[in-house]
């Protein structure tokens, strides 16, 4: 293997510690919610209540309920959407929402139905808002700020995410073929952990580059892409594309949806239509965009792909966001969108995806922790260590914001289920923010040993909140397969956190004095440095 300078790796070791301990903790934020948003549609499935409303009309009704619709609520008709599929997380053959420049999470959304004897029915209350919560979390790395503010942030932590990347590869070069498949285990844990964390970090790699550029490209979409149109000329090419408008003069009859659906299935037999959305496109015309997702490609969006279509022909018109359909810039695009989504290969990428997430939640909290017992080993000359409050704040930090992330999100989530459509997005944010501060402040105030076993316990009772909330809400509210997986993965995760708080427990009464994972009071110069250094893991 290639031999790098001693001078050169110790520089890079040092490079990949500062930024890791630096964006760390936020990326495991990102990772873990990330690793939930591969399962988005069954956790909205799973939280919302059934249908309030009546069964959906056909298709063939459905220009009734919209001139019904229309008529009572104006406003209405600057936008609507008609669901092709109603099941719990798309309640009503049409919705659409008001927005409210106070509210930054899209405003209200009203769902209309029709009774069985023609009358309208309109109704706010839709499906549960939580998963919405989680993927801005995974967005904005866990800031509670406007978006506008925490996307640059959440940028500068990619570009640091890069960074700690290309150095900790530098950094395993050297010894890359001996400790490439080497996982020692024995009574030196520190180096069990750090085996696994540098085995995690290199057969992930290819993972981690493609969510580390993307997340770059999506912090400064509007910068690059503004860039772009000022060099070479015609705005923004990447943005959503426009709605598709008929010409300019007076409009024919528009075709119902059952003939929009007709006809885009004739032009693109392997596109499966979802929703179509209705505008206004130039000229204040009506204008549509059709929605939906063909298996044999990757789409833009996180689930599906869209098509620009004329409402009076039924002709597709804009194509660079339809998946086999696009030209070459857009195809390309769309790949590295796809790439970050997990949104191709059908069930087996996303249960890969959402591994390689856990992974890399888990890689980025073993760093914080071989960084923190790194420094007490380097500050050590034949004696204890005289841990400084910033190192104990650090491991205290390492031990809170992870698992007050973890306990947050579930009892969020366990909220959504009993709460059901009363739970808006901002209860569930306030639910999750005070889990995770009061997870943050405990860790602060009790040290890093001791909150290791006291919060994995936490988070732990806060996993088993999920199914025992699946019970309580009873078989009125049952959708099998979305059951199983949440309530399934929820149970795993709270039997990992139980062992964790275990092990915690153990590494802070047997752990060396010096440590901030020890609970022992008294010091000891001649305590082993060999007991577990990250049983709280």
């Amino acid at each position: 293997m290639m031999k790098l300078p001693t001078d050169v790796v110790k520089m890079y070791k040092e490079v990949h510690g500062w930024v890791g301990i630096l964006s760390g903790l936020c990326l495991f934020i990102a990772f873990y919610a990330g690793a939930l948003t591969m399962f988005e549609l069954p956790l909205q499935r799973w939280a919302s209540p059934p249908p309030a409303l009546a069964p959906a009309p056909s298709l063939d009704r459905t220009p009734g309920l919209v001139a019904k619709a229309i008529a009572a609520h104006p406003e209405a008709a600057k936008g609507y959407e008609i669901h092709l599929r109603t099941d719990a997380a798309h309640p009503a053959r049409m919705s659409w929402t008001v927005r409210d420049p106070e509210d930054h999470h899209g405003g209200t959304t009203y769902y209309a139905a029709l009774a069985p004897d023609g009358a309208l029915q309109v109704v706010t209350q839709g499906p549960s808002e939580v998963a919405q919560l989680i993927d801005v979390l995974h967005q904005q790395v866990g800031l509670p700020f406007d978006h506008e503010i925490s996307m640059p942030i959440m940028g500068g932590i990619a570009l640091l995410y890069v960074i700690a990347l290309v150095s900790g590869l530098v950094v395993l070069l050297p010894s890359l073929v001996s400790d490439l498949f080497a996982l020692r285990i024995g009574r030196n844990v520190k180096r069990m952990w750090l085996d696994l964390h540098n085995v995690l970090g290199l057969f992930s790699l290819p993972f981690h580059i493609i969510m580390a550029l993307t997340a770059v490209v999506f912090a400064f979409h509007d910068q690059f892409y503004g860039a772009q149109g000022m060099a070479f000329g015609g705005g923004e090419r990447g943005g959503r594309p426009a709605m598709a408008a008929p010409a300019e003069g007076p409009p024919p009859a528009a075709l119902t949806p059952a003939q929009i659906v007709a006809r885009v299935r004739e032009q693109a037999p392997g596109f499966t239509p979802q929703t179509l959305v209705y505008g206004s496109g130039g000229g204040g015309l009506p204008a549509l965009r059709v929605q939906g997702s063909d298996d044999r490609y990757g789409v833009r969006a996180p689930s599906y792909g869209m098509a620009g279509v004329d409402p009076q022909t039924g002709a597709i018109t804009g194509t660079d966001y339809m998946p086999g359909m696009q030209d070459g810039w857009s195809a390309t695009i769309t790949s590295f969108f796809a790439l970050h989504f997990g949104n191709f290969g059908g069930a087996t990428i996303r249960w890969a995806y959402f591994l390689l997430g856990l992974a890399g939640a888990f890689l980025f909290y073993t760093g914080n922790l071989l960084w923190v017992e790194s420094r007490r080993r380097k500050e050590r000359k034949g004696g204890a260590v005289d841990q400084t409050r910033a190192t104990r704040i650090l491991g205290a930090l390492t031990v809170g914001v992870p698992l007050g992330c973890v306990a947050g999100i579930s009892v969020t989530l366990a909220a959504a289920k009993l709460l059901g459509g009363h739970a808006s997005y901002g209860m569930h944010s306030a639910i999750y923010y005070a889990l995770f501060l009061l997870a943050t402040f405990w860790a602060l105030a009790r040290g890093a040993a001791r909150a290791g076993a006291e919060l994995s316990v936490l988070g732990a009772v806060a996993m088993l909140c999920v199914p025992l909330a699946s019970l309580i809400a009873g078989a009125a509210w049952y959708d099998a397969p979305a059951l199983m997986l949440v309530d399934g993965v929820a149970l795993l995760l709270a039997v990992a956190l139980l062992w964790s708080a275990k092990a915690a427990r153990h590494r802070a009464r047997t752990g060396p004095r010096d440590s901030v994972w020890s609970d022992r009071r008294e010091p000891s110069l001649g305590a082993p440095d060999t007991a577990p250094v990250a049983g709280e893991a």
